[in-house]
């Protein structure tokens, strides 16, 4: 049994590193390619990487060859860590010429036929993909997102309590520098500092849960977003990895703090994606501890797949309740949930050169 062969898009970058770190010794998916920009092709990974995670990459990696972006691809399945822009029609090009595309850019997410995957709440999204290969004509051949690292956490944090329908959200994330990519942000803005503004990520937040938690349309053309109006402020804020956001939200069923605390504590992933090598044990995790979650003491809650939320209290603004949501945003925000998302495509047939015989191997 071979493992699938993989390629990384902006291998080179903060999330591309975080793909490689993560796919180090993976039960299904090898590294095969690795891809950059004109200024990182043909040199090794090594030699173009400024690695800036714990450690260093592996060896085997770090002498690979980068790869120019727009070269010919062997593999099947690409992780996308490009920039939006650079990703819109990269991608695309990419499922023309029959590859499954696991992309981590904003580029395509809010396309209609584009599944906005987090497995553990909207799995049956994926099939989504017949539409958009019957449509666009692709034989094996798909894109597929995951969400913006911030709108991650608030989805997950809201999954167990759709059952209570939630009608109006408030919004204050508090975001970790890593998610501007690296450099980042400057050392002279950021310290002793919170700024109160990231370009294009309130607008985000506001739409892709809405997405995330809808419904699939019955003809699989679509999905019918959730029906909730959600304000939003987006903060930098002088933390290393973890966003943090404060939630506050009306149900119209007007659950108890009780119904609450127990759908989250009973939220468990489809039968599809327990058990797949990513997944964490416990999607969500419920701390009734006054001072958290916090982020150097939770994000790598479930190896950093995990969301952990607490802090529940009344909220009278909204006549609801309020509580914190947090999550890891470059692993379970970025490379973790593509890399979960592909393993959902494999499991479930989406990948045609992927060997089933893999799956239990697990």
């Amino acid at each position: 049994m071979q493992k699938l062969k993989v390629a990384i898009l902006g291998a080179t970058g903060a999330v591309g590193q975080r793909f490689v770190q993560l796919l180090e010794g993976h039960p299904w998916f090898e590294i095969h390619e690795l891809v950059a920009s004109t200024r990182s092709a043909g040199r090794t990974y090594g030699e173009a990487t400024n690695w800036v995670l714990d450690g260093e990459p592996p060896r085997e990696i770090a002498e690979m060859t980068v790869k120019e972006l727009g070269e010919p691809l062997e593999s099947p399945l690409v992780f996308s860590a490009l920039p939006s822009d650079t990703a819109r029609e990269i991608e695309i090009h990419l499922a023309e010429a029959g590859h499954v595309v696991c992309s981590n850019a904003s580029a395509n997410r809010m396309v209609h036929d584009v599944p906005l995957l987090i497995p553990e709440v909207n799995a049956d999204h994926v099939r989504l993909i017949d539409q958009q290969r019957q449509q666009r004509g692709w034989q094996s051949g798909a894109v597929v997102t995951n969400s913006n690292c911030t709108s991650m956490p608030v989805t997950m944090a809201l999954a167990p309590l759709l059952q209570f329908e939630p009608t109006h959200l408030q919004l204050v994330s508090m975001q970790a520098i890593s998610g501007a990519g690296y450099p980042g942000v400057a050392s002279l803005d950021i310290l002793d500092n919170v700024i109160p503004y990231i370009g294009g990520e309130e607008e985000k937040l506001a739409i892709e849960p809405r997405k995330m938690l809808g419904i699939l349309a019955d003809d699989l053309s679509s999905v019918h977003l959730m029906p909730a109006t959600i304000s939003t402020s987006c903060n930098r804020v002088p933390v290393l990895d973890a966003h943090l956001v404060s939630m506050a939200v009306r149900f119209a069923t007007n659950p108890t703090m009780a119904d609450i605390e127990a759908a989250w504590e009973a939220f468990v992933a489809p039968n599809v994606v327990q058990g797949l090598p990513s997944a964490p044990p416990q999607p969500v995790i419920y701390t009734r501890a006054a001072d958290r979650p916090q982020p150097r003491r939770d994000r790598m809650a479930g190896n950093g797949m995990s969301t952990v939320v607490g802090r529940l209290r009344d909220c009278a603004a909204l006549d609801g309740v309020q509580f914190l949501a947090l999550a890891h945003n470059t692993i379970r925000g970025a490379a973790g949930c593509s890399i979960l998302n592909a393993e959902l495509l494999a499991a479930t047939g989406y990948i045609h050169a992927f060997d089933t015989a893999l799956i239990h191997r697990v």
